[in-house]
């Protein structure tokens, strides 16, 4: 018989079946994702890959200056910050630097509610502050446009929409 106490424990996470993940620049995401093949689709700023524990699950990172970034050094792609499928059966945590795959550690339960809400309050006052003109990007690159030099919605790329939608739910959501 079990105690109390094993009904709270979860599973260690899954050993990582790809070491390594080649790119592949797409204008869309393609329905089928082959393992081990990171897809990227900058119009749409995003990048997805099936996870790599194996266990088949979609991962999506939106590239956003309030998620995930991607380095291209010519030949690999690097992928910060880590990836945490916290919410998948597996629980797989990795960094993707230079094409390879680096495990890390599992995080408690108290530690990614933490980081959730970190990331909340993050987008809230980057978007917040975005609505109010022009921002400074944190390393040193060119401001970011306000909404009014940004121009009319249907200009816009996929991203900048997205951006805008997320604008509008921060600014919204504030009030």
């Amino acid at each position: 018989m079990s105690s109390g106490d094993d009904r709270h424990r979860r599973p260690p996470p899954r050993e990582l079946q790809h070491r390594r993940l080649t790119h592949r620049f797409v204008p869309i995401i393609p329905d089928r994702l082959e393992p081990g093949v990171l897809y990227l689709a900058l119009d749409y700023g995003t990048a997805t890959h099936t996870c790599c524990c194996g266990c088949g699950e979609e991962v999506v990172t939106p590239l956003t200056p309030t998620d995930w970034r991607i380095t291209y050094d010519g030949e690999t792609i690097s992928l910060s910050p880590s990836v945490g499928n916290w919410n998948a059966a597996c629980r797989s945590h990795y960094i993707v630097e230079r094409g390879r795959v680096i495990p890390c550690g599992d995080w408690s339960d108290e530690r990614i509610a933490a980081e959730r809400q970190r990331d909340c309050g993050t987008k809230a006052r980057y978007y917040s502050e975005l609505a109010q003109g022009p921002v400074e990007a944190d390393d040193g690159r060119a401001p970011i446009p306000s909404q009014q030099e940004i121009g009319r919605p249907e200009r816009l790329t996929p991203l900048t929409r997205w951006r805008e939608i997320a604008r509008r739910l921060f600014t919204h959501s504030r009030q």
